[in-house]
């Protein structure tokens, strides 16, 4: 549960660098509280009033989840050593979602990159050099 509420708790970090664990345990809490939120909507009959899609829980909710998903992402991407403006290929029609979804699965860089140290703790790259 840690994983899923890191994110949280870094609201607005733009800087450093996270593991792919906590992008998609993120991403699957954001699922299942949506999914809950979408249950509790249509058992009060409140489904489809904002947009004809969305309930006002669930819209509520993925407004204040805006902010950290992006500052994940942008964490996600300084872990592969690409700068934080790659979020913006998500934009591009098509090939652009599928291109960041690819980028979220790739692991992180070994060792401490520009972004700052290896969230996973390996090794220190420059021992060996």
């Amino acid at each position: 549960m840690e994983w899923m509420t890191l994110p949280l708790k870094r609201y607005a970090d733009f800087s450093g660098r996270s593991r792919r664990k906590e992008y998609w345990m993120f991403f699957l809490l954001i699922i299942i509280v949506a999914f809950v939120l979408a249950i509790v909507e249509g058992v009060l009959g409140l489904a489809g009033m904002v947009g004809g899609v969305y309930g006002p829980l669930t819209t509520i909710f993925l407004l204040g989840i805006i902010i950290p998903s992006i500052a994940v992402q942008v964490r996600r991407f300084h872990d592969q050593d690409k700068s934080g403006w790659w979020v913006l290929l998500g934009f591009v029609p098509l090939v652009g979602g599928i291109a960041v979804l690819v980028f979220m699965c790739l692991e992180g860089t070994r060792g401490e990159n520009q972004y700052g140290a290896d969230p996973k703790g390996g090794v220190d790259t420059n021992v060996f050099n």
